[in-house]
C-alpha cells in the first residue's frame, strides 16, 4: 500500500491534512480544463502543470491515478468568437482545443486518463437536472427550456468562498431581458433556452426544451460520470472558486452526491501584479514563448513557486529559470559523459520526499534537487564516478517527477554526448591557444561559433566547462579582450 504521507491543503476545509483516498491505492482527480475560444497563453498552463506534478508524485509514491480533464467546447464566448471569425462554433472550438493539446504536450503535461467534451455528455447533464428538479433544488421556467438552480434551497451555498447568501451579487449568466425568469437573481443557469440568434447546431433537445448547458452543470456531470459520486481531488485555478466551483458543490451535493473530498486551487500567474488575461492585453502565447525558451525552462519556471502562491512573469524570472535548469542539465551531461548512460533509479533524497509530501512543496523540493546536483558535481571533480552516478540517477528521478528532465538522448549510452564533447573540446583548445597568443579576434570567433550553436562556456579554475544553452542567445557576446583582465595570459 502506498505511504499515506502526502498532505494537501483543502480549500473547502481551509486546512492541510493527509490525503485519504476513497479507494485504497487509487486517487481520482478531476481538473477543470480549457474553454478553447482562443490560443493558449502561459497563464492557462500553470494549473495544468501543477496538477500534472501532483499526478506524477502520486504515481511515484505508488498510487494508481485516474485524472480527468474536461474540455468546455460550448459556451457564450466560443459562439461569439466563432461568429466573429466566420466559422462554425464546433470548428472554432476544435481548432483551439488542438492548440491547447499541443501546448500541454510541449510543457510535458501527461495526457489525462480521460478528456471528455461537454457536448458529448448532454445525457448525463439532463439526468442531473432531473434529479435536482425532483428534489426541489432546481426549477424549470414554463414556456422555455430554462432550468435554474435555486440557491435558497441549499443551506450551505457559499461555503467554499465563505460568503453568505445576502452578500452575493446576482448571477451573471442570464441576459438582462431574461432575468425576470428567475425566482431569485442569484440563481444560476443549469440549462439555457436556444436563441434564434445562435446556430441551430448549438442546442440539444431535452425534456425541458431545446437549449444548451450552463457552464457549471457540465463539470458536475462529467466528474461523476468518470470518477463516481465521490472522488478524491477536484483541482482548478484560484479564479474558478466562485462562481464555478461553488456552484459545482451546490448542485452536486444538493443532488445527493458527496462529490470531491479535497478541493485544490492553484494561484494565478501575473504580469506586473495583475492576473494574466486577454482583456489586460498582457497575455503571452505559449507558442511565442516556446520560440524563445526551451520547454523545460518554461516548465521549470511554472513549478518554481508554490502552487498556492502567485507567480510573477518577467524576463528576469525566465532568465533565472533558464540558469537554474541549465545547472541541472549541465550536471547530467557531465555525468553521462563520465559514467555512460544515466539510469532513472527511482530514488529521491529524503528532503525531496518531505517537501513534496508537504502540500507539494516544489520550491523546497527544487532546493533539495540542486543540493544533489552540487554533490554530484563535487564527486565528478574528485573523480568519484560511483558517487556521481548515484547522484545523477537520483537527479534524473527527481526531474522526472517534476517534468523538467532534459530531452532524452539517442539511447546510445552517451556516445552522442561524448562525440559532441570531443568537437567542443577541440574548439575550446583552439580558443585557449588564441587567448594565450592574445589573438582576441580568433578567440572571439571560436566563442561566437559555439554560442551560435547553443553552447555556453564557463571558465573555471579547472579549465573551461561547456553546457547546452537553456535559451537562445539574445545579446551580442562581449569580446574576449573586454572579458580578459589586463595582464591576463
Amino acid at each position: 500500500m502506498p505511504d499515506p504521507g502526502l498532505r494537501l491543503h483543502d480549500s473547502l476545509a481551509r486546512e492541510t491534512a493527509p490525503l485519504r483516498p476513497v479507494r485504497e491505492g487509487h486517487v481520482g482527480i478531476y481538473v477543470c480544463g480549457a474553454t478553447p475560444q482562443m490560443s493558449p497563453h502561459i497563464g492557462h498552463m500553470r494549473a495544468q502543470v501543477v496538477y500534472d506534478v501532483l499526478r506524477r508524485w502520486l504515481v511515484h509514491s505508488g498510487y494508481e491515478v485516474t485524472l480527468v480533464r474536461n474540455v468546455t467546447d460550448i459556451d457564450d464566448k466560443i459562439l461569439t468568437k466563432a461568429a466573429e471569425a466566420g466559422r462554425p462554433w464546433w470548428a472554432h472550438a476544435y481548432r483551439y482545443e488542438r492548440e491547447f493539446t499541443e501546448a500541454y504536450a510541449a510543457l510535458r503535461v501527461l495526457p489525462p486518463t480521460y478528456e471528455p467534451r461537454a457536448t458529448g455528455h448532454v445525457t448525463e447533464m439532463v439526468a442531473l437536472m432531473e434529479r435536482l428538479v425532483a428534489a426541489g433544488h432546481a426549477y424549470h421556467v414554463d414556456g422555455t427550456a430554462d432550468v435554474y438552480f435555486d440557491v435558497r434551497s441549499f443551506a450551505d451555498y457559499g461555503r467554499l468562498t465563505r460568503q453568505s447568501l445576502a452578500e452575493l451579487e446576482p448571477a451573471g449568466d442570464t441576459d438582462p431581458e431574461l432575468a425576470g425568469r428567475k425566482r431569485d437573481p442569484r440563481d444560476f443557469a443549469l440549462w439555457k433556452s436556444a436563441k434564434d440568434s445562435e446556430p441551430a447546431t448549438a442546442s440539444w433537445d431535452t425534456p425541458f426544451g431545446r437549449g444548451r448547458p450552463g457552464w457549471h452543470l457540465e463539470c458536475s456531470a462529467m466528474a461523476t460520470r468518470y470518477l463516481g459520486a465521490e472522488f478524491d481531488v477536484h483541482g482548478g485555478g484560484l479564479d474558478l472558486r466562485f462562481p464555478h466551483h461553488e456552484n459545482e458543490i451546490a448542485q452536486s451535493n444538493a443532488a445527493g452526491d458527496p462529490f470531491a473530498r479535497v478541493w485544490l486551487h492553484s494561484a494565478l500567474l501575473t504580469t506586473a501584479g495583475e492576473k494574466m488575461s486577454k482583456s489586460l492585453g498582457n497575455s503571452l502565447g505559449v507558442a511565442h514563448l516556446l520560440r524563445e525558451h526551451r520547454p523545460e525552462v518554461l516548465r521549470y519556471y511554472l513549478v518554481s513557486a508554490h502552487y498556492r502562491s502567485n507567480l510573477e512573469l518577467a524576463p528576469a524570472s525566465l532568465d533565472e529559470a533558464a540558469a537554474a535548469w541549465g545547472r541541472i542539465a549541465g550536471f547530467l551531461e557531465r555525468a553521462e559523459a563520465a559514467t555512460g548512460a544515466i539510469g532513472d533509479d527511482g530514488l529521491v533524497c529524503a528532503e525531496f520526499t518531505a517537501a513534496m509530501d508537504d502540500d507539494l512543496g516544489v520550491p523546497q523540493a527544487l532546493a533539495a534537487l540542486h543540493g544533489v546536483v552540487r554533490e554530484g558535481n563535487a564527486a565528478l571533480d574528485a573523480g568519484d564516478v560511483s558517487a556521481a552516478s548515484g547522484a545523477a540517477g537520483s537527479v534524473a528521478t527527481m526531474c522526472r517527477v517534476l517534468g523538467i528532465e532534459p530531452e532524452e538522448g539517442t539511447g546510445d549510452g552517451g556516445a552522442a554526448t561524448r562525440a559532441l564533447d570531443a568537437l567542443v573540446r577541440a574548439e575550446l583548445d583552439a580558443r585557449t591557444r588564441a587567448r594565450a597568443d592574445r589573438d582576441w579576434a580568433s578567440a572571439d570567433a571560436v566563442r561566437d561559433r559555439l554560442a551560435a550553436a547553443g553552447i555556453v562556456v564557463e571558465d573555471t579554475p579547472q579549465g573551461p566547462r561547456w553546457t547546452v544553452a537553456a535559451t537562445p542567445p539574445r545579446d551580442a557576446p562581449t569580446s574576449e579582450a573586454a572579458r580578459t583582465p589586463t595582464g591576463a595570459p
